[in-house]
């Protein structure tokens, strides 16, 4: 299955899978990996490193934004399979493990079943493996503060709510911030197009997501790339006005 890759700065690729999104940093023949799609997109995970010449074996690491299905389907596969290690926050770190899971459930779904979008979104989830159970064996935190010692340097930013250790990647050097869920730019359950946080449902704690977007507008960067959604370019502080008008 052919990946849907587009370069978006020198050494950066967002991927579109299916219903979500992860993101390719290069430095040479090395890679780091920020998230993983679903268990169902790992097809594609694997013809998206293939489309630009890579391969697993050259993954240094992965990072997850937040250990929901749609992101961190594939990360157990590629730590046990090919030894590379998985990076957290630290809140994260066992909720990667499933000892709890703050996910939306089967229930508040539907309960939601009426919206525009809930219904084909909630079964393409389930047939992607969205409700399979994937802990990854052995998840870490994030070994030091600032910058990664990783290709794209990426800073992990803490921007809880939509989970307690969601976090979000600064490129500082390159004007990009990679998102994950804590803003995104679209998602088959919402009308809306642009910048916007998730519908309600899917945040474990709402306030602190829309807080969260404080942190996320003292960010300097033009390129967004959210973890659900098409890229948005312009300055992220604009975006996070966006988002916060259309929280209200």
């Amino acid at each position: 299955m052919r990946a849907d890759v587009q370069q978006v700065a020198d050494g950066a690729y967002l991927v579109h899978g299916s219903n979500t999104n992860w993101v390719i940093l290069t430095e040479g023949d090395a890679v780091t990996l920020v998230d993983t799609g679903y268990p169902g997109d790992r097809e594609q995970l694997l013809a998206s490193l293939a489309e630009l010449g890579s391969s697993p074996e050259a993954v240094e690491a992965v990072l997850i934004t937040h250990a929901h299905n749609d992101h961190l389907g594939s990360a157990e596969y590629l730590r046990g399979g090919y030894g590379m290690p998985v990076y957290l926050h630290e809140a994260e770190v066992p909720h990667a493990r499933r000892e709890f899971l703050h996910q939306v459930s089967v229930g508040t779904v539907v309960k939601n079943g009426w919206r525009p979008g809930v219904l084909p979104w909630a079964v393409h989830a389930i047939r992607s493996g969205g409700t399979a159970h994937v802990p990854v064996a052995s998840p870490q935190a994030f070994p030091a503060p600032g910058a990664l010692d990783l290709p794209g340097r990426p800073v992990p930013v803490h921007t809880p709510g939509h989970t307690d250790g969601h976090s979000a990647f600064h490129l500082p050097d390159r004007g990009v911030l990679i998102s994950g869920d804590a803003l995104v730019s679209g998602h088959p359950t919402s009308r809306a197009k642009g910048p916007q946080l998730l519908p309600d449902m899917f945040h474990h704690e709402r306030p602190r997501a829309v807080a969260s977007l404080d942190v996320l507008a003292t960010l300097e960067a033009d390129l967004l790339l959210p973890g659900h959604g098409p890229v948005h370019r312009g300055p992220v502080r604009e975006a996070v006005l966006q988002a916060r008008e259309r929280a209200l």
